[in-house]
Parts: structure tokens; C-alpha cells; sequence
């Protein structure tokens, strides 16, 4: 019984050792260059989610790996039937997750992915089970660049990308079946190694990244193509009923309050000095106090990804008080809940018959900030933590807790183009409910800053200052030019403490305009509003952040607490409220949705570049490419209209063409004829003259096959060029194989001097 069971058993091993699909990977080259691809993808998501899998995940994928080696000829039954139960476990632990995380799980797959790795770690003695860690390696990092929002990333994928190119060498050798060199006689060639050629490696790394840095800046960005996912996190209970009419800003004290307590004094109550908190803005406030002298230390508070560059509002004020802004209707506030089973809150954006384009906002709090959510203009819809918001009268959202540091949700807003025309159209007949909010003026200042405005207008065709040549004959365009004239004629000083305190009985706007000449930054939204107000029209003060500091590697917006400030937003009957920025050194139309964002991205990549460079060689660059730029617009531009024009027009365009991509044929063949004189220049002596004689031998018909040796070409060329013609052949081509593997010098002059004379024949043939 024993000697019959014992021989099915040694052979039933024996063939499972042979057989094609279970033939196990010997290479620990291999092994390990996988292993360092699978710790990297588990660092990575770390680094990017800032969880914690290494600390258990590295340690036990080691340990299989070193186990799967040493076990890699066993049939290791007991361990597989271990791993398919824990494979189980981790996908129900994963469904359950899954329940709780509808709207982002990128972080439960990855961690069901790394789990998955862990236990299949235990079990890889083939190059294809090799193959799935690779690619799980591969999922790993792309869920981590999903997740990353800072370029410390970065430096991981590199190193990705260079451990991955040998192990695709290796994995593709195993596939044909090599293997190393290991004789003791043979010389090890770096250049000619059939393991791995480094310097190969080396510059197939470098095209890589170069080529993809070119793609990625030079790429077209169409938003309607991106990917729309709703990142938000985890749900928040609440404590209490939440009206929304509070707003909670750690820069303000609060009287009668234990909490929220800051360094800032502004207080709410409008016109007493004090200074601003280090690093709260003052103006996230139902009250603010532009009587508050001092600056904040810089912080980033917030990551932006959004489809498009804009405004992140938070806060309108309609009611001016002489030294600051205040909300009038605070109490009416509309609180709107959100289903049980999803984090999406739809909005009632204000209506506008303008052109819209729907924006996707993405929002990741870095550091504390007061319970008023950042927003592009005219949100519709929201995915938040929370089971209520609220928004106030003018459109700004608030949550019933502060944004706290990790904080992440989405906003999808109804973005309205701004379309100069139209807007310069617009009606001047507004609704009741505007004119009684939106006009409101102190009446001790109302005619004084209603003369001045007037008169600057009156001036504008003798001053000048704008060199648009448009009439003032519409709010649109009396904006425009009041803000360009604040932006020149009005100046910020140069140290906190150069802008005295206002009295008591001062008011800001006078002051600025009369007494001044100038302010702080949000002091000219200030004054910008105002002015619209006495002469008719409807303007409110917005306070928010700029769009921050773009990172081309990243995609994100990079917001900092200094980048909080205020502007004016006006309003137009049917097109809704706009926006314009009078402050010095800013663009006077916040940025917005544009009808060509196509290659947006290099735009901002530029920008970034150069935030790096001196101001003096910025705008050098900027002139001379802007200048570029405007003649290959106008060159394009007036080239399509020619096809518009009949077939005069046609006609023309056809024949400009043809003369167009002839120029372009004859450049490209005189540019590779200059490359080609420039190779042979770098290449010595005798190599040059034997390819210039393979050339002159290929234009004739009769090149070298790439198979043949010099010696077998050469007594070739006697049976299809004549004899006088083949015997030089013959003697270059010996004389090279003699120069480059015998080391002898060759005579240079002599086959040069009979080189050139086989080329004059050949002319006076033709």
C-alpha cells in the first residue's frame, strides 16, 4: 500500500514542479524590486490620506514576501485556505465601511486593497502572482494621487516610477524565459549587460518625466470632461437647534461668552479702534469694524480644487455704518436639511438669464475657521458633513459648526458668465427690495460723495485715465471706470500704523476720499460701494478669499488667511449680482468662468513659474509673450476670415496654404540637412567619411542593409556600382573596420581625396 501511494504522490510533485503554470520565480532581484513597489503605493497613500497602514502593513509584507520565497516550491494548501478567509473578512469589513462612505471611497478601497496585498503577500510563487502585486502597487499610488493634496507626493512617484522601469525589465525577461549571467568568464559590460543597462534606465526616466511635465502644462482642460466626484467628510451630529443667525469667528471677542475668545477687539461694534487678530479676518463677522489697524501672519487655512479659477465668497454686507458693515437681516436666515441617506443639499441659487457654466468646487480645511462656508458665486447645490446649513439674504452659506482642520466638502455653483455687452444693456429699473437694501447711504455724507463721483465722471473724456474709449452711459461701465480710477488715483501706505484711527464723528469713505487719498484694501470696496450707491446704483460689500496660489502639480488652490479681503458686487436687473475688485495690484474683474479656458492650466503654470522669477523679468516675459500671443491671435483670426468671404476669399486662403506647407517642406528639409552635417561633425574622422559614403550610397538606391557587416556590403557593391566606384567602397570600408577594431590609422587624406573624386563622377554622369 505504502510503495503504491508514494509514487503518484512523488510524481503528482514532480509534474506540478514542471508544469508551465505553476512554475515558481527564482529571482530575488525580481522579488524584491515588487516588494519596494508595494511599500511604496502603501507610503504613498499614507503621505496622501495621512493614515496610518504602514505601521502594520510594511512589517507583515516583508514578512510574507520573505515567507513566499522560501516556500515558493510547496503547495502551501492550509496557507491559501487561510488567505481566502481573510480576503473575506477584509471585503466585508469593507462593505461595511462602505455604507457609511457613499459619497468618497477611495480611502476604503485602499485600504481593502492593502489588506488584500498583506494576506497575498503570503502566497507568491509565480512571476504572475508577482504581476498582481505589481498592480496593486499601481492602484495604490493612483488612489494616493487621488488623495494627495500637497507635492509631498511627489517625490514618491518618482521613485515609483524609477524602481518600476527595472522591474518591468525583469518581469519581462522572466516572461522570455532569461536569466543573468552568472559565468565567472564572462565580463561584465554595463552598456551591453543582458540583465540591466542603467544608463538606458537612467535616460528612459529622464524622457519620461520630461515628457510628462510637457503634456501635463501644454494639456487642454475642457471641465466638461473632468471627473465629478463629491469628496466630503464624515457625518457630524449635532447638538442643539441651529438657526444659523449665529456666526462663530474666534477672531472676534464675544461679551457674555466663555468660548470663542481671540485677540482681535474689533468686537462687532463698528467705530472703535483696536487691531486685527493675527490670524482670523475681521471681516467674517454679522459686524465688522474697518476701524481695526494691524496684519495677519500668514497661514494657508484651505485647499481648493475646482474646475475653474475663482472668487471663494463667504460673507455680504448690505448696511453701511459710517466705519464698517453690518448684516440688517440677520434673523432671516433659511436653514435647509438634507436627506438621511446622502450629504447632498440643494440650494435656490438667484435667478440670472445670463449664459451659465456649472463649476465643481472641492474644498479641504487646513486650518480653523468661523462656521461660514467659502463658495464660488451662485451655489446650487452642496455636499456637507452636517444634516442642515443655512443661508443668509445675500446668498452666503453657514454651517452649524466651525470648519474645523480636516474638514472636507463639496459645492457645485451655477457660475454666470459676464458678458460685456449684455450687462452694458441691462435695465436700470430695479425691484423695490433692492432699492431698499442696496442704496442705503449715511445722509451726512450722501451728497458730499454723490458730487465727487459725479464729477469724476464728468472729467473722464478730459482726464483720460481709461483707454477704452466707451461712453458712460450705463451702470456697467461707470463701475468699470470708478474702480480703475480708484485703483490709479488712490494709494495704500506702506505701514499699518501710517493711516491714523478714525474719531468719532469721522466716516470712512470721507475720510478716504478727502482727507486721505487713500486707505487700506478693503477700505477701496468700501468706497467703490458707496459711491455706486449715490448715484443710483445697487452695490453691497462681499467679503471672501481670493483664489489663492495655484500648484500646477497638485491642481490646487492654495489659500492663505491674508488672501481673505472684500469687494464690491453690483447688481443688474435679470443678470443678477457681479463682482469688481478697485483695489490696487489686484485684476479689476475677480477671476470667474472665462468662454476659453482650453489651456488654462499652462496659463497658471506660468504664473506659478513666475512667482519664482524677479518683477523686472517678469514683465519682460509678460510683454514679450503677450505680445506674441496678440499677433498669432490677429494672424489666425484674420486667416479663418478669408473662408468667409466668398471664393475670392477661398481661393486665397487655398493658394496661402499651399505656399505655406511648401515654405514648411523645404524648412524641415533644410533643418534636416543641418542636423545631419552637425552629426558627422561630432563623429571622428573616419566614422564620418564611412556614413557619408553610406549616404551617397543610399540616395543612389543602393544603401547598406542593416544586417550586413561593412566587409559583407563591400564586396557587394562590386556587383551594382561600377568598378572604379566599388573599389573605393571596398577600400573605406576596410579601412574603417581596421580603424575601429584593429586601432590602425587610417590614411585620411588619400581616401577623402578618392572619396571626392567618386562624387565628381558621379555628378558629371548626371
Amino acid at each position: 500500500m505504502n510503495r503504491f501511494w508514494r509514487v503518484p504522490v512523488g510524481n503528482w510533485r514532480q509534474n506540478l514542479q514542471r508544469s508551465p503554470l505553476t512554475e515558481v520565480e527564482d529571482s530575488i532581484s525580481l522579488r524584491v524590486l515588487v516588494l519596494a513597489l508595494v511599500i511604496l503605493g502603501i507610503g504613498a497613500t499614507d503621505i496622501a490620506a495621512e493614515t496610518s497602514f504602514s505601521f502594520w502593513a510594511l512589517p507583515l509584507s516583508v514578512l510574507g514576501a520573505i515567507w513566499s520565497y522560501y516556500r515558493r516550491r510547496d503547495a502551501n494548501v492550509a496557507v491559501q485556505f487561510c488567505i481566502a478567509i481573510g480576503m473575506l473578512i477584509a471585503l466585508g469589513a469593507f462593505f461595511g465601511r462602505l455604507v457609511g462612505e457613499l459619497n468618497d471611497t477611495r480611502l476604503g478601497l485602499a485600504e481593502l486593497l492593502i489588506q488584500l496585498q498583506v494576506l497575498h503577500s503570503f502566497d507568491t510563487p509565480r512571476r504572475k502572482n508577482l504581476g498582481y502585486s505589481i498592480v496593486i502597487g499601481l492602484i495604490l499610488l493612483g488612489v494616493a494621487a487621488t488623495l494627495s493634496q500637497t507635492l509631498a507626493f511627489a517625490p514618491v512617484l518618482l521613485l515609483f516610477l524609477a524602481i518600476a522601469l527595472p522591474t518591468l525589465v525583469l518581469d519581462y525577461r522572466s516572461r522570455l524565459g532569461l536569466q543573468p549571467l552568472k559565468t565567472q568568464k564572462e565580463k561584465f559590460n554595463p552598456k551591453n549587460s543582458s540583465t540591466l543597462n542603467f544608463k538606458f534606465l537612467t535616460l528612459t526616466f529622464l524622457l519620461i518625466v520630461s515628457l510628462g511635465l510637457a503634456i501635463f502644462a501644454v494639456l487642454p482642460r475642457f471641465p466638461g470632461y473632468q471627473l465629478r466626484n463629491f469628496p466630503v467628510s464624515s457625518s457630524i451630529q449635532l447638538k442643539g437647534n441651529f438657526t444659523g443667525r449665529s456666526i462663530i469667528n474666534p477672531g472676534y471677542v464675544r461679551q457674555g461668552s466663555g468660548n470663542n475668545q481671540g485677540s482681535g477687539t474689533g468686537q462687532g461694534q463698528s467705530g472703535q479702534p483696536g487691531k486685527v487678530d493675527n490670524n482670523f479676518y475681521y471681516g467674517f463677522n454679522s459686524q465688522i469694524n474697518q476701524n481695526l489697524r494691524g496684519e495677519m501672519k500668514p497661514k494657508v487655512v484651505m485647499r481648493v480644487r475646482s474646475q475653474a479659477e475663482g472668487f471663494w465668497r463667504v460673507l455680504g454686507f448690505d448696511r453701511y455704518t459710517g466705519k464698517g458693515w453690518e448684516v440688517s437681516r440677520n434673523e432671516e436666515v433659511t436653514t435647509i436639511k438634507r436627506s438621511p441617506w446622502s450629504y447632498q443639499i440643494y440650494l435656490n441659487p438667484p435667478l440670472t438669464t445670463a449664459k451659465t457654466q456649472e463649476i465643481v468646487q472641492t474644498y479641504t480645511v487646513v486650518a480653523d475657521l468661523p462656521n461660514l462656508i467659502p463658495a464660488m458665486a451662485y451655489p446650487k447645490e452642496i455636499y456637507f458633513p452636517t444634516p442642515m446649513v443655512a443661508v443668509d439674504t445675500e446668498n452666503g452659506l453657514r454651517s452649524p459648526v466651525e470648519l474645523s482642520e480636516g474638514l472636507t466638502y463639496t459645492v457645485i455653483s451655477e457660475v454666470p458668465y459676464r458678458d460685456r455687452t449684455s450687462l452694458g444693456q441691462a435695465s436700470t429699473n430695479y425691484p423695490r427690495q433692492i432699492k431698499n437694501h442696496y442704496l442705503q447711504i449715511p445722509p451726512e455724507i450722501a451728497e458730499k460723495v454723490r458730487q465727487r463721483t459725479e464729477e469724476i465722471l464728468a472729467n473722464y473724456n478730459r482726464e483720460r485715465i481709461s483707454r477704452s474709449f466707451k461712453s458712460l452711459d450705463s451702470p456697467y461701465e461707470k463701475t468699470l471706470y470708478l474702480a480703475q480710477y480708484l485703483k490709479q488715483r488712490y494709494s495704500i501706505p506702506q505701514n499699518a500704523l501710517d493711516l491714523p484711527y478714525l474719531g468719532e464723528k469721522d466716516d470712512l469713505v470721507e475720510a478716504f476720499l478727502f482727507k486721505y487719498k487713500g486707505g487700506y484694501p478693503d477700505h477701496f470696496s468700501t468706497v467703490l460701494t458707496v459711491m455706486l450707491r449715490s448715484i443710483g446704483i445697487p452695490a453691497r460689500l462681499v467679503a471672501g478669499f481670493s483664489s489663492g496660489e495655484f500648484n500646477p502639480f497638485t491642481g490646487l488652490y492654495v489659500v492663505r488667511n491674508t488672501d481673505a479681503y472684500a469687494i464690491t458686487e453690483v447688481y443688474f436687473p435679470k443678470y443678477g449680482w457681479f463682482a469688481f475688485d478697485p483695489i490696487p495690484n489686484h485684476p479689476l474683474i475677480p477671476p470667474s468662468v472665462e468662454d476659453t479656458q482650453t489651456f488654462s492650466v499652462l496659463r497658471q503654470l506660468w504664473h506659478w513659474v513666475a512667482g519664482w522669477l524677479p518683477s523686472p523679468v517678469t514683465g519682460l516675459l509678460n510683454n514679450v509673450f503677450e505680445t506674441i500671443f496678440r499677433w498669432v491671435i490677429r494672424a489666425i483670426a484674420w486667416f479663418l476670415a478669408l473662408f468667409s468671404q466668398g471664393w475670392f476669399g477661398i481661393l486665397t486662403g487655398l493658394i496661402l496654404t499651399t505656399t505655406a506647407a511648401f515654405f514648411g517642406w523645404l524648412g524641415w528639409g533644410q533643418w534636416r540637412e543641418w542636423r545631419n552635417r552637425r552629426w558627422l561633425k561630432k563623429l571622428p574622422a573616419m566614422e564620418s567619411l564611412y556614413q557619408q559614403m553610406l549616404q551617397w550610397t543610399t540616395q543612389k538606391g543602393l544603401g547598406k542593409h542593416p544586417a550586413q557587416t561593412p566587409l559583407e556590403y563591400a564586396r557587394g557593391s562590386y556587383q551594382h556600382h561600377p568598378p572604379a566606384t566599388a573599389e573605393v567602397i571596398d577600400e573605406i570600408s576596410q579601412a574603417y573596420i581596421s580603424w575601429r577594431y584593429g586601432g590602425h590609422t587610417p590614411n585620411l587624406k588619400r581616401l577623402r581625396q578618392r572619396w571626392q573624386g567618386i562624387k565628381k563622377a558621379g555628378k558629371a554622369d548626371k
